[in-house]
């Protein structure tokens, strides 16, 4: 397998108009990977058409787990040249990169003749008429894996994992294209045998992972209104859902989706929704509602380019402000967000478990560069969750005191109680209320219920798990979300240059653990990584003034992902 210098990685990336199949591609490139032994990450970009368009799937493998996306691509396989151009800038690929296309159909593109790659016919679509129902795109996967060194059983094995829903004829056919490509393919170094273990990793994206952690956390209910990049999420839910003897509808709109997930919660039955950018601006009066009546409910925002519309099929982390701010009032709440494909599934059920034992609303943000990429990870643990709702007991006789549902206790986390328990029924409605959840327009009264809002949030002990910190150093690169790998790849190359850096990766935003953060910079210089164009984690933990005088901010919009070399040429320069 080629390697690029970026910690003995190979990345391969397959490029087509839309429909040609390009995705596909990379799907069974990551899959044979897996079974050759190889950890993996897929990224896919598509343009916002509904039809047409553009297409790409970029595949990293490693020995080692798989984080982010390198500076550079080893190998671009074009199925055709339609739109190529939009892919100069998120594909870099140079003079030590190889590509494979037909060349006979099209002139040798600037994209390629700039780059000083080698250009190989790959005679696809040649190749592929010689096949019944033959697929240009079935033999660039077999010259790909040739020149990657995977062995050809593997693509065997991944094209029949991927197409296993197409029926015999579809995968029949595939799978001899796959075979003719390898033979006519460039051959690389013969990729060693598989590690033991290597079959018990998991081949999930980061919106699946989500919809696990999730069920983890123990939710049984789901309503949402389908919404670029977190549709997936509600796809991989329906099915299990309705195994586990919960259930997901399709709301008509995201005003109806938050809403009935306040009324699941409130009837006892934890419950989530997911959306996108657009979608959490119409649910923030909902959410408010929910923090006033302290009701748990979980809100799944995968973000993607903004504002308004957007880029919906692009990966940006511009939410941030609006999750943080969003509410009018003084609205307490939890933000968290997960810090790769394998963390949605701790973030999700934690978030899950917090909104439920702290009566109050969580979002969980991550963005469709982690939403709709599939990773080779490692199973992760089973996470201890620690505990979850406080139900009021039955009252019936047995309460000397009518129910208080918004008593302030020390903690400010008054039981709950589920409808039709006897004695111990409550008002919840986003009106200001007393102790008793009666309406009131007191100023004691909303002093004391504000009080308690807030005092339930920043004083919960919430552990470790408030963010991921590694390394030792003067550096500190402060981060959030899908950036987190890139830092962490990018602090790898630091060190090996000689400059020790720390890493620490929020995982719970709102409330800000002020304290452990101050203590786990130190002394060190700061720089704040993140991708929005307004430096919104910068701003923000200005404000709450958890960072050094002197820090530096390093934020760029995307919709191009950042790049190790990018950060640590920014941290050289502190």
């Amino acid at each position: 397998m080629p390697k690029s210098n970026d910690q003995n990685a190979s990345a391969i990336a397959v490029i087509g108009s839309g429909g040609s199949g390009a995705v596909t591609a990379g799907l069974i490139l990551l899959n044979a990977a897996a079974r050759a032994g190889y950890y993996g990450l897929l990224t896919r970009s598509a343009g916002p058409q509904i039809r047409g368009g553009e297409s790409a799937a970029m595949i990293r493998f490693s020995r080692r787990p798989v984080r982010c996306m390198g500076d550079r691509f080893d190998i671009l396989v074009a199925l055709d040249w339609g739109n190529h151009t939009r892919f100069r800038d998120e594909i870099p690929i140079d003079g030590d990169s190889l590509v494979l296309a037909d060349t006979g159909t099209h002139p040798v593109p600037a994209m390629v003749a700039d780059s000083g790659a080698e250009l190989r016919d790959g005679r696809f679509q040649q190749l592929a008429s010689m096949q019944d129902e033959g697929r240009a795109n079935m033999i660039a996967v077999g010259a790909a894996g040739a020149a990657l060194g995977l062995p050809l059983e593997s693509l065997v094995e991944g094209a029949a994992a991927t197409l296993k829903g197409k029926g015999q004829a579809v995968l029949g056919s595939a799978q001899r294209c796959i075979r003719d490509g390898y033979g006519s393919g460039p051959g690389g170094a013969p990729a060693t045998s598989a590690p033991a273990g290597h079959c018990q990793r998991w081949n999930i994206s980061g919106n699946e992972a989500s919809g696990l952690g999730a069920l983890r956390g123990g939710v049984r209910f789901v309503a949402a209104y389908p919404i670029t990049p977190a549709s997936e999420m509600l796809e991989w839910l329906a099915p299990r859902l309705e195994r586990l003897g919960g259930a997901l509808l399709q709301a008509e709109d995201e005003l109806a989706s938050i809403n009935m997930i306040i009324g699941g919660s409130f009837g006892g039955v934890p419950s989530l929704t997911a959306t996108s950018g657009p979608g959490l601006s119409l649910m923030l009066e909902g959410i408010g509602l929910a923090i006033a009546s302290e009701t748990p409910v979980v809100v799944a925002n995968v973000m993607r380019g903004g504002p308004s519309t957007g880029i919906p099929t692009k990966t940006e982390q511009s939410d941030l402000d609006i999750a943080l701010y969003g509410c009018h009032g003084d609205a307490p709440h939890l933000v968290l967000g997960a810090l790769s494909i394998a963390d949605c599934v701790f973030t999700t059920a934690w978030s899950t478990q917090l909104a439920e034992h702290l009566q109050t609303a969580a979002i969980v943000l991550s963005d469709q560069l982690i939403g709709q990429s599939r990773a080779i990870i490692d199973p992760p643990p089973a996470p201890d969750l620690g505990p979850g709702r406080v139900l009021a007991s039955d009252a019936r006789g047995a309460q000397s005191q009518p129910y208080q549902r918004y008593a302030a206790g020390a903690d400010g986390i008054s039981p709950m109680s589920i409808p039709g328990r006897c004695g111990a029924s409550y008002t919840a409605d986003g009106l200001e209320h007393n102790a008793a959840g009666t309406p009131s327009s007191l100023a004691a009264d909303h002093r004391a219920q504000l009080d308690k809002r807030r005092r339930k949030l920043v004083e919960f002990d919430y552990g470790d798990a408030w963010a991921e910190i590694d390394g030792e150093g003067p550096l500190c690169i402060v981060t959030w979300g899908s950036t987190h790998g890139v830092v962490s790849e990018a602090s790898e190359r630091l060190r090996q240059r000689g400059r020790p850096t720390r890493v620490i990766g929020l995982r719970l935003l709102a409330p800000l653990q002020h304290t452990a953060l101050r203590e786990a910079i130190g002394e060190a210089r700061v720089i704040v990584v993140e991708q929005n164009h307004s430096a919104q984690l910068f701003r923000y933990l200005h404000a709450q003034r958890a960072l050094p005088l002197h820090a530096h901010s390093l934020a760029r919009p995307g919709p191009l992902p950042l790049r190790p070399d990018e950060i640590v040429t920014a941290a050289e320069e502190v």
